[in-house]
């Protein structure tokens, strides 16, 4: 079975697969010097919950986007997996992609296994919108080379800047308010969360495909895909396994 290690700067999915089949998925939130040993204490409990055992763990990969995990992540499949793990973005590993951005190593791991997933399931051109810490959008032309894109405030962050610099609002859960405009403080800030970010997504598709002179697939996946997709025709799928899908393929090529 294949441990797929997907390290972003909120949160860290983990996912055990068996051939192209996900057996069970964990997600934990990235806590900052967690140790490789503070990893395997939490994950082999989890695996064990789902009748997954460390000896049935013969390959890893790992896209990762915070420099100070790298090492852990890395001994953790080492130390408790007994595999070395492919690692997006090290020399060596192939992506079967073209990075076509003036500086490629500067792009995110994630934002590259999103391309390489989202591509091999629905061709191109296409826009990937990634709903995580930074709310991200991707360009992939139509042979699945990677063009670039926009990154802008996540959700969570956007809302965490308002609540913490105005003294006189509330903190508030993001969710789809009944009428755009809010007749108290709280619906007011929740719309303009909500509607602001299906604006941006609506805004910034729109001109991307104008930049691009062509139409172009729109992708969502992230931890608010599904509440952001439901409100807008911008978006054309809905992809909750996108970056583990990519992780995958990027693991199967590499092992040919």
């Amino acid at each position: 079975m294949l441990l797929a290690i997907d390290s972003g700067n909120t949160n860290a999915t983990f996912a055990v697969y068996q051939d192209d089949e996900k057996q069970a998925e964990w997600r934990s939130s990235r806590a900052s010097g967690r140790t490789a040993d503070e990893y395997a204490v939490w994950l082999l409990q989890m695996m064990a919950m789902e009748n997954v055992t460390p000896e049935g763990i013969n390959g890893a990969i790992i896209a990762n986007v915070v420099p100070a995990s790298a090492y852990d992540l890395r001994m953790l499949c080492v130390r408790y997996f007994n595999s070395e793990p492919l690692v997006v973005g090290e020399p060596g590993v192939e992506l079967g992609i073209e990075v076509l951005t003036d500086s490629p190593t500067e792009v995110g791991a994630d934002r590259l296994v999103n391309a390489v997933g989202a591509h091999e399931k629905y061709g191109g051109p296409l826009i990937v919108v990634d709903f995580g810490t930074a709310t991200t959008f991707d360009v992939i032309d139509t042979d699945g080379n990677y063009r670039g894109g926009v990154i802008s405030p996540g959700v969570n962050l956007s809302l965490e800047a308002l609540q913490s610099t105005a003294a006189q609002l509330p903190r508030i859960a993001i969710s789809k308010p009944e009428t755009v405009i809010g007749r108290a403080t709280v619906p007011a800030m929740q719309s303009g969360i909500y509607w602001g970010y299906v604006g941006l997504i609506e805004g910034v598709t729109r001109r991307l495909q104008e930049e691009q002179g062509e139409p172009m697939t729109v992708v969502a996946t992230g931890g608010l895909a599904p509440l952001f997709s439901q409100a807008t025709d911008a978006i054309d799928h809905l992809d909750r396994d996108l970056t583990l899908r990519g992780l995958i393929s990027i693991y199967r090529r590499n092992q040919t």
